[in-house]
């Protein structure tokens, strides 16, 4: 049993409460009718006090005591009933200490199931919020931080040390989900007493409240206080400052290690900013960790939060003249996040557009005065970002660069020339854009001015540029006005009939130096024949091939370089299918030229990635037999009764007869048509090395204007994707192995580049490699090479190599295959049964 602790000089307790306390102990220590009587006279002693609130600290001391040792008593000693409302009726702080304690201990009296029934009733009589109120007050929050720590610690806890005395048998009251709501509810009558006590005059402390919000917040469970704390605390700060301060008080009073947990609770749930900034308040700028959390780490660091999350968190920060400084370092941050080429490289897609998201959120809460002071920054930042994300090999990255960048220039330029990109809108698109021109409606805070005000409730309305406005209502005016002029002017002439006026239509060239006078030479000028000649250039390069042999290297420059000069439609392919047909034609010259000039100064990166394309729709064609056989249709034909002439009868017998037979025969199952396929000769099988070798030649040779394995990935990545198809069109052609020989020591080269859109071409490269090279030629002539790509693919991923080479193994039935995937798979074994260690 614990000491009693002495008396001091002025510390003196109530006579009657200290006789009584006295009596009890010794009624405790030895077994009789007594210790009802003692017990009752406790209760008694309590009342007559004032109750638990009343007692000093050596009272309360005293108090433990008698607790401590009723706990320890044996059963026959403590009174059925009477004990446990000694225990409910005892100050909440002591009592929960000493019923944890009993807990814990394994020499307690009672047993874990009785303690856990009177924390149960201690649960559902209101004692918890009873014991937050009591360390509220003044003369609490002067007594030890320790008992303050441990009070703390047992509230938070007290599922956990239920659950694990009772071995998960616990009552539905401390499962989590439960108990958690419940103390939410404990912690707003606590702030209902405070809210009272502050309107009468009389003072308090919110900071252990506080604190119990903090840790559990950090513990994981915001869900579930925060669930029941902001809708109500959203419905009493709705007119009311006193609970507003009370609010800002209660947030600003965490602690900062547990601060991120609590602003990020209240930014998910919060239904809106103007609520988020009721219950926050300034908090951002006066707490310099809840200002890293929310201008930081939930914007950059961190991208799996919703947008309506993101609207919150901005909007909170355009709410108050005071936040919005930081609302523009966000923006500074964010796009230099979003310019960074090496953000855009390593970040993944799903950050880059999460960054998207806010960056158009920041730039709609905006208003012009504040644009306009970092006019210069927002440019210098989307040149340099729109630079990064069209350089990408992911669509989805450049059409996110596309958008932003269309959108940052709306904004820095409302009257003048805007950016405007040529993409495909999905919903994606969508919703990027009208994060731009719908913003939330926000309830009036009291911080903004009048003229924010009259900007913020029409910023919910839809946006119409002002110039768009001026256009539409003047254009019915000038309309009138031509329209009366023409009528005034012309009231004399007669118009012309023209309705038999028939549109003349430009004959195009028949021979093909015709075409290259028309596209390089002087009748250039005529856009009708120029437009006629491109659209008819393919069919008369293949009708005449041999007079395209003459001109075939002039022709592919001028279609390299051809561009379009009026509007047709399918500019792009009907240039790419001339292009393709030459190549065709005369595969050997213009194929010289074309990867020749792959590696040339002075070309674009879309036209390197025509070349590309060409040389494979071309080898496409070369290797595959064309369709010159007949058709033969299965089907049935009606019956019918062919009439002829009596003097020619003796003619077209044989087809009368099989007529007849066909008119007569039943036929249960036809079938589809099928293709005679002409057998013919492999084209390709004897210029596969001009279109491959080529290419593979210069690629680590840097030019001015063209790195390939520097920031000219995207090419890159296309060219891999090049060689792969080739190697894949070459099957059972001559030059197979030695091309596959080249192309795996180009894989070696690059096999740590860091774009993925390389290294998925590199294993496209070794498919189609090992799916067109013989077997007996890979393992006769290329061994070292494929065991040093095996160990490659093994250092990278050893299931992705194994499954690879099982797959081209069994397709190619090679017992050496299928041995060396059984090796592979054997080192993912070895490898899993290391970690699991």
């Amino acid at each position: 049993m614990a000491a009693l602790p002495p008396l001091g000089p002025g510390l003196a307790l109530d006579p009657g409460l200290e006789s009584v306390l006295r009596e009890a102990l010794a009624a405790l220590g030895r077994a009789g009718d007594g210790l009802v009587v003692s017990l009752g006279a406790v209760r008694a002693a309590l009342a007559a006090a004032g109750g638990p609130a009343t007692l000093g600290e050596r009272e309360r001391a005293l108090f433990g005591a008698f607790l401590r040792r009723l706990v320890w008593a044996p059963g026959a000693a403590r009174p059925e009933g009477l004990w446990q409302r000694c225990f409910l009726e005892a100050p909440p702080g002591l009592v929960l200490c000493v019923l944890l304690e009993a807990l814990g201990s394994a020499g307690s009296g009672l047993d874990p199931r009785e303690v856990v029934g009177i924390l149960e009733q201690f649960l559902q009589q209101g004692r918890m919020s009873a014991l937050l109120w009591e360390v509220c007050q003044p003369q609490a929050q002067a007594g030890c931080l320790e008992l303050q720590g441990a009070l703390l610690n047992k509230i938070v806890c007290l599922p956990e040390h239920v659950s694990n005395k009772l071995q998960g048998k616990s009552p539905p009251v401390f499962f989590p989900q439960n108990y958690f709501p419940f103390l939410g509810d404990a912690v707003l009558q606590v702030l209902e007493k405070i809210s009272d006590s502050l309107r009468g005059g009389l003072d308090c402390s919110i900071s252990f409240v506080s604190h119990v919000l903090g840790k559990v917040c950090v513990h994981g469970w915001q869900k579930e206080i925060l669930g029941v704390l902001v809708p109500r605390l959203t419905d009493l700060t709705k007119s009311d400052c006193i609970w507003q301060r009370i609010c800002w008080q209660l947030v600003e009073c965490v602690p900062d290690r547990w601060m991120e947990a609590v602003v990020l609770g209240f930014v998910q749930r919060a239904p809106g900013a103007d609520v988020l900034s009721r219950l926050l308040g300034n908090l951002v700028v006066k707490n310099k960790k809840a200002q890293f959390v929310v201008a930081q780490k939930m914007l950059l660091l961190q991208y799996g939060h919703t947008t309506a999350v993101l609207q919150n968190l901005l909007g909170y920060l355009a709410l108050d003249s005071s936040r919005r400084p930081l609302l523009l370092r966000v923006l500074q941050d964010l796009l230099e996040t979003w310019s960074s080429s090496s953000a855009v490289k390593h970040s993944p897609a799903e950050q880059q557009l999460y960054i998207s998201k806010a960056i158009l959120i920041c730039l709609s809460n905006l208003k012009e005065p504040e644009i306009a002071s970092c006019r210069q920054e927002l440019l210098t930042s989307m040149m340099e970002g729109v630079k990064c994300h069209l350089e990408s090999s992911l669509p989805q990255l450049r059409c996110l660069g596309m958008v932003v960048a269309e959108s940052i220039s709306l904004s820095i330029n409302t009257e003048g020339p805007v950016l405007k990109f040529e993409y495909e809108e999905d919903a994606e698109i969508r919703e990027l854009k009208s994060l731009l021109v719908q913003t939330p409606s926000f309830c009036v805070v009291p911080s903004l001015p009048d003229d924010d005000r009259g900007e913020k409730a029409g910023a919910a309305m839809p946006l119409v540029p002002e110039s768009n406005e001026k256009s539409c209502t003047a254009a019915p005016v000038i309309a009138d006005e031509e329209s009366d002029a023409e009528l005034d002017s012309d009231d004399d002439l007669i118009p012309y009939d023209m309705s038999e006026d028939k549109e003349l239509k430009i004959k195009a060239p028949m021979y093909i130096r015709d075409c290259i006078e028309v596209l390089t030479g002087s009748r250039s000028e005529d856009v009708d024949k120029w437009e006629a000649t491109v659209k008819a250039l393919e069919s008369l390069v293949r009708r005449n091939p041999a007079a395209t042999r003459e001109v075939s290297m002039e022709l592919a420059k001028i279609l390299l370089h051809l561009e379009e000069k009026t509007c047709i439609e399918g500019f792009v392919e009907l240039r790419q299918r001339a292009q393709v047909a030459v190549l065709t034609t005369d595969p050997i010259p213009v194929a010289k030229y074309l990867t020749s000039q792959f590696y040339s100064l002075n070309y674009s990166l879309r036209q390197r990635m025509d070349i590309l394309d060409v040389l494979v729709l071309a080898a496409q064609e070369l290797s595959c037999p064309k369709f010159h056989g007949k058709t033969k249709h299965s089907g049935v034909q009606k019956p019918c009764i062919q009439l002829l002439p009596g003097n020619d009868s003796s003619k077209g017998w044989r087809r009368i007869v099989d007529e007849r037979i066909k008119s007569k025969t039943r036929r249960f199952d036809t079938g589809q048509s099928r293709v005679e396929l002409a057998p013919c000769p492999n084209k390709f099988n004897s210029v596969a090395g001009y279109f491959f070798f080529p290419l593979i030649q210069h690629f680590d040779r840097p030019l001015t204007t063209f790195d390939l394995l520097g920031e000219d990935h995207l090419v890159l990545g296309r060219l891999v994707h090049t060689l792969a198809v080739l190697m894949y069109l070459a099957v059972n052609t001559v030059a197979v192995t030695a091309m596959g020989k080249a192309l795996l020591e180009f894989v070696w080269a690059l096999r740590f580049h860091t774009d993925s859109y390389v290294r998925q071409g590199l294993l496209s490269c070794i498919s189609s490699l090992l799916l067109s090279v013989p077997t007996e030629r890979i393992l006769e002539d290329m061994t070292e090479e494929l065991l040093e790509t095996q160990s490659w693919l093994g250092g990278k991923t050893w299931w992705d190599a194994a499954a690879l080479f099982w797959l081209v193994a069994w397709s190619l039935c090679s017992i050496s295959l299928i041995v060396m995937a059984a090796v592979m798979s054997w080192h993912c074994a070895s490898e899993i049964c290391m970690i699991s260690k």
